[in-house]
């Protein structure tokens, strides 16, 4: 019988189950000791015996009750004084459940229940059924709070792993999707999926992310970031080299290209990869809307990236070393409005980045009815307040707000964060040096970028390496039916995604290849 993903069997433990019924039924009551939520329901045929073992909170109690405990109660009725009962008879003759399982050790019957099946033995049977009920109080599907789009599927995944993979496979409807199954956590125990399209991805890449898989040994994995700790890399460098979505589209996206994806049970966020840098400059509503809207948008998300990254650097620099750079109009203007100011402008620049990212903070972890009130209400009084005192100028406190309002159009977060963790990096090279130490700076992190992988690609794929195929989708994203191939940097096979050419403009409709 085919294994579901909901059914986790153990390899760890060799002892077998015992065909007294009273020596299994004390192994849970070990194993279980002070469980308050562990249910025995024992039941009682014509010459054997039988039970149930099961974690209240864990099942879904009128799947058990409907197609197990209600049939195995009626088989007693009408068994025969010379029949013989025994697992495959139950299994194949009496239980409605559409996932059994036969097991003979005692860790694979554990695991089981902790799971949230049920489990159940027959007397004098070395084997046990494990019946697939798993229930338990879960979120719903809702609308993702992390990637809203205007246009699109508003569905993302939740905590269950076999809701977030029903909805997966309702976006990609192939048996070419494939997925291998992980226990990580010695305490835990929790459920890790590896998928990929099996006719479109690397196996080398696959086979590498099987094997760092395997390697994670700890006691408990709690949310996808630890896995993603664990493969990632190069672990020190502040540029994330893992992409995390909570959108099934976009998994469905990725897998489509070429990559894999791993979910995590408990956690809605799911991980991808391998990833370049300019995909966390992409939005999935990139690929919903029109082209021309979408470069747009694009163009300017990477116009505010350099802002991010620069801009307070940049005043620190042209303040301090190259005043000769401004015009005289301006430049008088920031003089004057520095003239109070006991501060360089690199300590200003300080005060009001390190201010900005405490309130940025403190709304992000504050209840959402006072948080968005206290970040942006905190943010004018503080800086108007500090203007007025003559502790920054008023340039400085624009400055900031621009770099803030710049880094906030950064569709991905951990990529939003590593700009934001740069841009103090930046503001004390253009402090000690001015635009020669930006410049400086700046070699550095693109030797850095050049250097950095996602298991094996190169972070900057299609400009460096130069592609000029993948060029389509990275500072433009040029219309669908132009895009007639997968990235070559993940897809080494089957790379032809479009069958059709350039819509007519006579009728709108496509002609064949």
């Amino acid at each position: 019988m085919t294994q579901s993903s909901s059914i986790r069997k153990s390899h760890t433990g060799d002892e077998k189950l015992s065909s007294a019924l009273e020596e299994n039924h004390e192994l849970f009551v070990n194993a279980f000791k002070h469980c308050s939520d562990l249910v025995f329901r024992e039941i009682e045929f014509e010459q054997e015996r039988a039970f149930l073992v099961f974690l209240d909170a864990l099942i879904k109690a009128d799947d058990l009750h409907e197609n197990a405990l209600k049939p195995l109660l009626l088989h007693v009725k009408r068994l025969d004084a010379v029949d013989e009962t025994s697992t495959q008879d139950l299994e194949q003759r009496v239980i409605t459940l559409s996932q059994v399982l036969k097991i003979d050790k005692q860790q694979d019957a554990i695991n089981a229940v902790l799971d949230g099946n049920a489990v159940l033995f027959l007397d004098g049977c070395p084997e046990a059924l494990i019946l697939s009920a798993t229930g338990g109080t879960r979120r719903g599907v809702e609308e993702p709070a992390t990637e809203a789009v205007i246009r699109g599927p508003r569905e993302g995944f939740t905590e269950s792993l076999s809701v977030n993979l029903g909805l997966l496979r309702f976006k990609i409807k192939s048996a070419s999707l494939k997925t291998r199954s992980f226990s990580i956590g010695e305490h835990t125990k929790t459920r890790v999926l590896l998928c990929y399209m099996e006719n479109l991805v690397d196996p080398a890449v696959i086979e590498e992310v099987h094997k760092r898989l395997e390697r994670i040994k700890i006691d408990g994995v709690l949310e996808s970031a630890y896995i993603e700790e664990f493969i990632e890399d190069q672990p020190y460098s502040p540029f994330p080299q893992m992409q995390y979505s909570e959108r099934p589209d976009t998994i469905a996206a990725q897998l489509l290209e070429g990559r894999f994806a791993i979910f995590v049970d408990g956690t809605p966020f799911v991980l991808t990869g391998p990833v370049t840098f300019w995909q966390f400059l992409q939005a999935s509503e990139d690929y919903y809307e029109r082209y021309i809207v979408a470069n747009l948008l694009r163009w300017l998300r990477y116009v505010f990236l350099f802002l991010a990254l620069y801009l307070p650097a940049l005043y620190i620099a042209v303040t301090t070393f190259h005043q000769d750079m401004l015009p005289t109009s301006l430049l008088l203007s920031v003089a004057t409005a520095r003239e109070s100011i006991p501060f360089p402008a690199i300590v200003e620049a300080f005060i009001m980045e390190i201010a900005f990212e405490a309130l940025r903070e403190a709304g992000i972890r504050l209840p959402k009815t006072v948080g968005q009130a206290v970040s942006i209400l905190g943010a004018l009084v503080i800086g108007q307040a500090a203007v007025q005192a003559g502790i920054v100028s008023a340039p400085m406190v624009i400055i900031v707000s621009l770099t803030g309002i710049a880094s906030f159009t950064i569709p991905r977060y951990n990529a939003s964060i590593a700009v934001r963790m740069l841009r103090f990096p930046m503001m004390v090279a253009a402090g000690l040096f001015g635009v020669f130490g930006l410049v400086i700076a700046t070699m550095l992190l693109t030797v850095h970028l050049c250097h950095l992988r996602s298991f094996g690609v190169p972070y900057l794929s299609g400009i460096t390496p130069f592609n000029k195929t993948e060029l389509k989708d990275i500072l433009v994203r040029t219309p669908w039916w132009n895009q007639t191939k997968r990235p070559s940097t993940f897809s080494k096979k089957n790379r032809k995604r479009l069958r059709s050419l350039k819509p007519s403009p006579e009728n709108g409709s496509g002609g064949d290849a």
